[in-house]
């Protein structure tokens, strides 16, 4: 009966969004990790609709307020459930899917004993995560198709000035450059995302830390805690344990901090709507990060796209090192040349590059980045 029980409880996350999960073996295992065979029935008031009100959900569960807020307050700890109140002031609360923005980020952006019970959890998503990975090799060309009409799922948010010598990167218009139908033009600086929000909050990176937990670290930076969340997502953070609220003086410390060290600042929004405020950024590497490309298709939006100056170039490499999808090369002439169509406007390149050699060229752009095919 139980094992039917966790079965129903996936189906009802699955709805929830985020990545549709085979219910497998796999999957009702992490379940029985997180969430107590108790608290199921409670997750079955959601079937019908996974976001609800105290009211719809004394209708849904038959459950008093007092049950209910219990309830709500244990799943909420747990990640699996967002009570936070909605834009009108209404409380909501709705269950959270497995991944993406769900239980695997908000469990592990928490601090984790290296105990056996997280090194499970951890190589059960370490299993899940490679069973997704074949998923979309054996599907490669339906599921790369389906990326055609996809939303952004993360919005890069550049850096547009030289390390070398602290100056503003030069910035090309382009009206030529292909871009969608919406001009929509989000905040481009990462100091004016931070200085938006009152409520801000940091935790773990979420993909380092269940990295280290798998006994394998991330190799470009020793930092953990640069996992930012802003408003009610911080409230939720902080309320719930995930991390602790800072001051807008600390974030940009942590923020400048993360791009020494390399990482890519991507900026996530409710319903993957760039017209709406952020919710959360990432500082992102390619050894860890989860939407870099490696394993699984992800639809970036951005709004610059790097240039190289060959004339002031002198082959050190230094971009080739510092390149998040691995887009840039040293030619026959030993020049540092773009490859591919993958570059997602982060100026990390730019920054890093001892020359100023590396220009951004200004034009809203989507970039759909698939994983490489395997033989």
């Amino acid at each position: 009966m139980s094992e039917a029980k966790y079965k129903k409880a996936a189906g009802i996350i699955n709805k929830a969004g985020g990545t549709p999960l085979p219910i497998n073996d796999t999957l009702i295992a992490i379940l029985k990790h997180i969430i107590d065979e108790d608290d199921l029935n409670f997750i079955f008031a959601f079937r019908r609709k996974t976001s609800q009100t105290m009211e719809e959900l004394k209708e849904s569960s038959k459950l008093s307020e007092e049950e209910i807020l219990e309830k709500a307050e244990n799943l909420a700890k747990k990640g699996v459930m967002f009570n936070q109140p909605n834009r009108q002031g209404t409380m909501v609360y709705r269950i959270l899917p497995l991944i993406n923005v769900g239980t695997f980020e908000y469990t592990f952006m928490k601090e984790l004993e290296h105990s056996k019970e997280n090194k499970e959890l951890s190589d059960l998503f370490a299993k899940l995560f490679d069973g997704l990975g074949d998923l979309v090799q054996n599907n490669y060309d339906m599921i790369t198709s389906m990326m055609l009409k996809q939303r952004p799922v993360d919005r890069t948010v550049p850096i547009l000035t030289n390390k070398e010598t602290g100056k503003d990167i030069e910035i090309i218009i382009n009206e030529n450059i292909e871009v969608p139908k919406e001009r929509i033009i989000p905040t481009q600086n990462i100091e004016e995302i931070i200085n938006k929000f009152d409520d801000i909050a940091i935790g773990h990176c979420f993909c380092r830390h269940h990295k280290d937990l798998l006994g394998d670290p991330c190799k470009q930076t020793e930092t953990r805690e640069n996992c930012f969340t802003f408003g009610k997502s911080a409230r939720h953070v902080v309320e719930n344990g995930f991390g602790r609220l800072i001051s807008k003086e600390e974030a940009l410390k942590i923020m400048r901090n993360a791009e020494e060290d390399g990482l890519v600042h991507k900026a996530y929004h409710p319903g993957f709507d760039i017209t709406r405020d952020e919710t959360s950024v990432c500082n992102c590497c390619k050894c860890c990060c989860g939407q870099a490309g490696v394993r699984f298709p992800t639809v970036n939006a951005n709004n610059y796209i790097s240039h190289i100056n060959q004339d002031l170039c002198v082959g050190c490499g230094t971009c080739v090192e510092k390149c998040h999808f691995n887009v840039i090369k040293l030619n026959d002439e030993n020049k540092a040349e773009k490859v591919g169509d993958y570059c997602i406007g982060c100026g990390i390149c730019a920054y890093f590059c001892p020359e100023n050699a590396i220009s951004m060229i200004e034009g809203q752009r989507i970039v759909r980045i698939a994983p490489p095919r395997r033989n």
